[in-house]
C-alpha cells in the first residue's frame, strides 16, 4: 500500500482484497486482532445499539445529544453513503483520511504477521476502536453491523447501556428464520448487570429478550408508545423535545435515545435537559426520509430495505398525501423483494427498477415481473443505472428512491458531482 492515499479509491482497493472473506460472523478473528493491537475496545466507554430498524437513528440522536452536552463523542455506524470515513466520527466530524490510512496499515501488519483472515467489517471495527482509544473519546455510540451476538462490535465487555430498538424479519439467512431466532441473536449484546433499553417488539421476541436479561441480571427498560404534542414535539417525563427527523417512527427512536440518557444520568453523567433538547433538535441522519433536489427536481430518499422499513415509508407517504408515487427501487439479493414491494406499490403508482453496482442485487427484470404480479397493470420499467432513471423523471413526478442505502449513496454522489 502507498504510504499516503490520495483518495478513497485506494482504500476501496484494499477492502476489495478482504471481500473474499465475505460476511463471516464470529468473534474469534476480531478478538485475536484486537488482542495483538492492545485491546483498545477496553479503553472506550460505549453504548451498544442493535435492532432490525431504528438503530441508526437512535445512534444519531445519542451522538448529537452527548456532543451537545459537551462530551467528546465517538459514533460508529454502517454502511457509509459516500466515503468510508463517515462510519467513524467524533463530535460529528468523520475521521481524517490520513488517520484512517495510518491505522489501516497498522492493522494490515498485524493481519499479515499473525495470518488472521479478517473481513472488511472486522478491519473497520478494529480501526474504530483504535481511533477512539487514541483520541480518548469520553463515550462512544456503537451500532451493530448485523445481528449482535456474533457481530464484530460485540467485543465490549462492560458497556454503559445496551439497546435493542426493534425486532423484525431481516437477514434471516444469517440470523435464523423466526423472530425468536433474530431476537436471540440481537440479545447477544447483553452483558451482566448492564441496563438494557428495549423498544416495542413482538411478544415472542420480547420473551426471548426478557429471559436473557433476567439470566444476566440486566435492568430492563421497555419503551411504550411516545406522547406527541400538537406542535409536533415529543413529550417525555415533563419536558418537550423538538423532533427534526421526518416520520412518526422518529418519535419512538427519540424516546429510546432519551431513555438511554436517563440510564447514563443514573450512572453519574451530567446531561442537562436544555442541552439534551438542543442535541435532539440538531440531529441529522442523511438518507432517511430526506428530501433532496437534483437538477430542479424534488426527490424523497429513504434507505428502506426490509418489509418493516418499507411499511413505515409507505405510511409516511400516505400520511403526507404524497401520491401518486414514482418509485425508483434497487434491492439487494438478500432482501425480501416480495414483501417490500407489497408494502410499497399501490394502484396509481409507477415504478422504475435499477441495479446496485458492486453488490449482489435482484435483477431488474425479475423485479419488473414481480411488480406486475403484485400490482397488476402498474407502469414499470428498468434502467441500466440510477443516473438513467433520474434523467427520465419529470419535475411533476412525486419521486421516491429507496431499497438500499448503497443506492442512496449513489444518488448523493450524483448530486455532489453536479
Amino acid at each position: 500500500m502507498a504510504s499516503h492515499p490520495e483518495n478513497n479509491s485506494e482504500i476501496e482497493l484494499f477492502f476489495q482484497g478482504l471481500q473474499r472473506f465475505g460476511i463471516t460472523l464470529g468473534l474469534e478473528r476480531i478478538q485475536a486482532l484486537l488482542d495483538h493491537l492492545g485491546k483498545p475496545q477496553d479503553q472506550v466507554p460505549a453504548i451498544h445499539v442493535t435492532g432490525t430498524n431504528g438503530k441508526g437513528s437512535v445512534c444519531a440522536y445519542l451522538a448529537s445529544i452527548l456532543t451537545a452536552c459537551g462530551y467528546r463523542t465517538g459514533l460508529y455506524i454502517s454502511p457509509h453513503l459516500i466515503a468510508y470515513q463517515e462510519r467513524i466520527q467524533i463530535n460529528h466530524k468523520p475521521i481524517e483520511l490520513a488517520d484512517w490510512w495510518r491505522i489501516l496499515q497498522q492493522i494490515k501488519r498485524v493481519v499479515e504477521t499473525h495470518n488472521i483472515p479478517i473481513t472488511e467489517f472486522e478491519a473497520i471495527t478494529a480501526l474504530m476502536w483504535i481511533y477512539f482509544a487514541e483520541q480518548q473519546v469520553d463515550i462512544a455510540v456503537v451500532e451493530v453491523g448485523l445481528g449482535g451476538r456474533l457481530d464484530a462490535t460485540n467485543v465490549i465487555h462492560d458497556p454503559l447501556v445496551t439497546v435493542i430498538t426493534s425486532i423484525g424479519l431481516d437477514h434471516q439467512e444469517r440470523l435464523g428464520p423466526q423472530l425468536t431466532d433474530i431476537a436471540r441473536e440481537k440479545a447477544g449484546i447483553l452483558k451482566p448487570n448492564c441496563p438494557l433499553v428495549r423498544g416495542p417488539v413482538p411478544p415472542s421476541a420480547a420473551q426471548v429478550i426478557e429471559t436473557q436479561a433476567q439470566e444476566l441480571h440486566c435492568p430492563l427498560v421497555t419503551i411504550t408508545e411516545p406522547m406527541m404534542n400538537s406542535d409536533g414535539s415529543l413529550h417525555f417525563q415533563g419536558n418537550n423535545y423538538p423532533i427534526p427527523l421526518a416520520g412518526a417512527h422518529q418519535f419512538l427512536n427519540a424516546q429510546i435515545a432519551l431513555e438511554v440518557i436517563n440510564q447514563l444520568r443514573q450512572q453519574g453523567w451530567d446531561l442537562p435537559v436544555s442541552q439534551v433538547q438542543r442535541g435532539i433538535a440538531i440531529t441529522h441522519w442523511p438518507g432517511r426520509l430526506q428530501w433532496v433536489h437534483w437538477q430542479g427536481k424534488k426527490i424523497l430518499l429513504d434507505g428502506a430495505h426490509n418489509p418493516q422499513a418499507a411499511q413505515v415509508l409507505r405510511q409516511y407517504i400516505d400520511e403526507q398525501n404524497l401520491k401518486p408515487v414514482h418509485w425508483i427501487i434497487g434491492l439487494l439479493k438478500t432482501k425480501d423483494a416480495v414483501a417490500i414491494l407489497h408494502h410499497l406499490l399501490h394502484p396509481g403508482d409507477w415504478v422504475s427498477f435499477v441495479p446496485i453496482p458492486g453488490h449482489h442485487y435482484h435483477e431488474t427484470a425479475y423485479l419488473n415481473d414481480l411488480a406486475q404480479d403484485i400490482c397488476p397493470g402498474i407502469p414499470s420499467q428498468t434502467y441500466p443505472d440510477i443516473g438513467s432513471a433520474l434523467a427520465a423523471i419529470s419535475n411533476s413526478d412525486m419521486t421516491v428512491i429507496c431499497g438500499s442505502l448503497y443506492l442512496i449513496g449513489q444518488v448523493f454522489k450524483l448530486i455532489a458531482s453536479c
